[in-house]
């Protein structure tokens, strides 16, 4: 575990909040950018595995940011980055729910919300390429990403299928000496 303080925490995780256009999920980009480029306080793999924890646990994707502060600086680093992460953009988004509602049918309100849905899109489609190069350490792991990546994309079935046959793939070639 790499100890950061806990002020860096919270200022960087706060800021990152206020881009979390499209959820938390969507912030991720940024989030690795600072975490893992700018800072080093994880490497690319920490953050991949940190993340697919956090992805394969119940509750909100928000989640993912408490785990990051919980690596960095333990228990104290969770509390931390959980408030940093839900605090200032749950107050800006409270505030501009009142403001949509004063808007009520506004023609540039309609204009805002289509321009946010490419955005929120484009930042985690980001996200998946940025976890995918941090994650995939190989050839094996990167058709495990492609063919999951496809099955969810052209599959109407749950995606607990790929999980489970990632999952499997991954015990069989690590018993073999592959991963």
């Amino acid at each position: 575990m790499n100890e950061a303080p806990l002020s860096s925490i919270f200022l960087r995780f706060a800021g990152i909040s206020l881009l979390a256009v499209g959820g938390a999920t969507a912030a991720l980009p940024e989030a690795q950018r600072q975490i893992v480029g700018e800072l080093g306080w994880m490497t690319s793999a920490q953050f991949a595995e940190t993340f697919a924890i956090a992805q394969t646990s119940p509750g909100p994707n928000v989640i993912t940011f408490s785990l990051f502060g919980w690596r960095l600086a333990g228990l104290a680093g969770l509390i931390v980055a959980t408030i940093g992460i839900l605090g200032p953009s749950s107050l800006l988004a409270f505030g501009a729910a009142r403001a949509m509602r004063r808007a009520g049918e506004a023609a540039w309100l309609a204009r805002l919300k289509q321009a946010l849905i490419p955005l929120a899109i484009g930042l985690m489609a980001a996200n998946g390429y940025l976890l995918a190069r941090g994650a995939d350490s190989g050839l094996l792991t990167t058709v495990i990403t492609l063919a999951s990546a496809a099955f969810v994309a052209l599959s109407p079935r749950s995606p607990l299928w790929a999980m489970a046959a990632a999952a499997a793939v991954a015990v069989c070639a690590g018993r073999l000496g592959f991963l």
